[in-house]
């Protein structure tokens, strides 16, 4: 059993769509159990990978006995399993977590909606270890299409959101094809560990540059890199509450490691930031990347301050944090890298936490503009609370887990002289305590008697507590603690398993 948990992590949340749409026709009740079961399998699997790879290294799994380049293979390492832990443990606690939301909102679409999220995460998971370049591009296009559906089924203008979406969607996806396509023209091989192979005799060729470049400009459209992110702030916005807080943490974040994979896993370090086909005149690409990485960053932060509507400047936020990632992968160093992947891990669950809180605020509030967030630390002080440690993180406050992943950002700045980064990464964290701080301000100074949350009836004037259902809360207090721990235990998490990701010839 235990040689087969690659095949499991993926085939548990893509069996537990098939018989959720079933039973979705039958008897909606079995629809949540199941896919209850099916992802929690998928985590179970990823916390025996990761310890798996912990003990004895890099593991391969060969889909029906095929050996590579023709067989498809799941390749485990320090990396990927890390990456499979956090999406199938965020996917399995936001299914918990929205119980309560997904049954009182949808009460007509529990099937449809459970068979889009569990076939989704599916596609995710088999992103982030399958092996075979064009595979990828298949789950790419699986965790896409059900990630469009999903974002439609919220109302006001989910629709006309999740239209844009389509397009850019299918733009980015359509330049990570053309990618493959040109990988396979000059390699004929489809296997990522065999195209890193042939690729150093052919990097004078212009195909591969092209393939380079095309694939580095798609997954920059799909994790929404600025000024490529029109389609996530609607998207993420008027997507249902239950569907915003599984795909803001992961999305983008899967992006992210699949470009850090790209870099890895099929053309080399070496060839990505320092080939001179790539330089800008006096600047190498790795360089203008890191220019770009920090105007996002500070573009993210700026346009979340004009923003009135607390999930929406929420979605900012993720922008400029995908700045952070970007830029640190083109550091090009150990440090600035190290930083990347830590704050894969940490903003995911940084921003399930804002979510989850936002949403518990959206179940008893409604209206989620900042003037009706009024009294909210009287009222609902535990997700109040729960959204402060995760403001915090995001901010940078030790010993929050988003302080750690900016320190090893900022040494990688540092490192490679590149203060404009590390500028950008200091304004940020400042905007983001005006940003904070304003909510704060309003939640916990505001007049109970204000707002739209006191006409619709959800007010309270004597500040009696009326707090989200316990289905909500434990796991949001899960998450909330989650960010300290991970904070505490960065430097076992950078050791044992971060610093083995990385290879060698990075220093």
């Amino acid at each position: 059993m235990t040689e087969h948990y690659p095949a499991l992590l993926v085939a548990a949340p893509l069996l537990s769509a098939f018989f959720i749409s079933i039973f979705g026709w039958i008897n909606k009740r079995f629809c949540f159990p199941i896919g209850i079961v099916g992802l929690g399998l998928s985590a179970w699997s990823a916390l025996h990978l990761l310890l798996r790879v912990m003990r004895t290294g890099v593991l391969e799994y060969r889909l029906g006995g095929w050996a590579p380049p023709w067989g498809i293979v799941y390749v485990v390492d320090y990396l990927n399993a890390l990456v499979a832990l956090l999406v199938s443990v965020i996917a399995f606690i936001n299914l918990v977590a929205t119980y309560r939301s997904v049954h009182e909102e949808f009460p007509e679409k529990i099937g449809p909606l459970y068979t889009l999220y569990t076939l989704m995460v599916t596609g995710l998971l088999g992103m982030v270890i399958t092996g075979d370049a064009f595979n990828l591009y298949v789950l790419l296009e699986i965790a896409s299409l059900t990630g469009y559906g999903l974002v439609a089924m919220g109302g006001d203008r989910a629709p006309l959101a999740s239209l844009n979406y389509v397009y850019m969607g299918t733009i980015g996806a359509s330049f990570y094809l053309l990618s493959v396509g040109y990988l396979y023209m000059v390699t004929g091989s489809l296997n990522m560990a065999d195209i890193a192979s042939i690729l150093p005799d052919m990097y004078q060729s212009s195909a591969v540059y092209v393939a380079f470049i095309f694939l580095i400009v798609g997954v920059w459209v799909k994790m929404a890199f600025f000024p490529l992110h029109a389609w996530l702030p609607s998207a993420y916005t008027f997507a249902p509450n239950p569907v915003s807080s599984l795909v803001a943490p992961l999305v983008t974040k899967v992006m992210v490691y699949v470009m850090i994979r790209a870099i890895f896993s099929i053309f080399t370090p070496q060839f990505a930031f320092y080939h001179p086909q790539f330089a800008l005149g006096p600047v190498t690409m790795d360089e203008a990347v890191v220019w770009f990485a920090a105007i996002a960053i500070v573009a993210g932060a700026v346009m979340a301050l004009s923003e009135r509507n607390l999930k929406r400047m929420l979605c900012y936020i993720i922008i400029s944090e995908v700045g952070y990632m970007v830029g640190g992968v083109w550091l090009a160093n150990r440090m600035g890298i190290t930083g990347a992947i830590l704050h894969i891990v940490n903003d995911a669950m940084m921003t399930f936490c804002l979510f989850l809180a936002t949403g518990a605020i959206a179940y008893k509030v409604k209206d989620l503009r900042l003037e009706n967030l009024t009294g909210l630390f009287r009222k609902m002080p535990f997700t109040m609370a729960a959204f402060t440690v995760g403001a915090l993180s995001i901010i940078g406050i030790p010993p929050t887990c988003g302080f750690f992943s900016k320190w090893y950002l900022i040494l990688g700045s540092l490192h490679a002289g590149n203060y404009v980064f590390l500028t950008a990464l200091l304004l940020s964290s400042l905007i983001s305590v005006v940003l904070f701080f304003r909510v704060f301000e309003m939640g916990y100074y505001g007049d109970l008697s204000a707002g739209s949350g006191h006409e619709s009836g959800h007010g309270n004037h004597e500040g009696v507590i009326d707090e989200a259902p316990l289905s909500m809360l434990i796991p949001l207090m899960v998450v909330t603690v989650s960010l300290i721990l991970l904070g505490l235990f960065t430097g076992f998490m950078v050791n044992n398993i971060i610093s083995l990701a990385i290879p060698g010839d990075i220093y």
